[in-house]
């Protein structure tokens, strides 16, 4: 595993604190994410030599996941571009970002769990440099201590 592969999967420790994680209410999941140039298929893979850019297989796999997620009542709620760092690392940068609703943590797993995502996710890794997925829990901005 290379350094920039190590952010584009889970890693085991990090799935099995999500799942020791309290669940039962809505969950929002922050993407960032970093396309490759040229995305990086499987030597076998039907599209391995297909030139495609890391943008157009991550649109392949957005197609072919959101139905899963869209089962389980998944929304994404907030989608944007990177423009420039503010705060942060200069040299860190995102080809895009959004955050994904789902109705619980449950929802997600069976989201994830589901036969059209895992032929969608080899889409995913081929299409990303690195990536990050946050689990957020929302809360009222208005009220005191959210």
């Amino acid at each position: 595993m290379t350094v920039e592969d190590e952010y584009t999967e889970p890693w085991p420790a990090h799935f099995s604190g999500f799942m020791e994680l309290p669940d039962g209410y809505p969950i929002d999941l922050l993407n960032l994410v970093l396309y490759r140039e040229t995305a990086c298929y499987p030597a076998d893979h039907p599209q391995a030599h297909d030139g495609l850019s890391g943008a157009d297989a991550f649109r392949i796999y957005s197609e072919q996941s959101f139905p899963s997620f869209a089962e389980v009542g998944g929304q994404i709620v907030w989608a944007g571009r990177m423009e420039g760092m503010l705060i942060g690392p200069v040299n860190e940068s995102w080809s895009l970002a959004f955050v994904a609703r789902y109705p619980s943590a449950t929802a997600f797993l069976k989201s994830v769990a589901h036969p059209d995502y895992k032929s969608a996710v080899v889409h995913r890794q081929a299409a990303l440099k690195t990536s990050r997925l946050i689990r957020l829990k929302p809360f009222d901005p208005a009220l005191p201590g959210g």
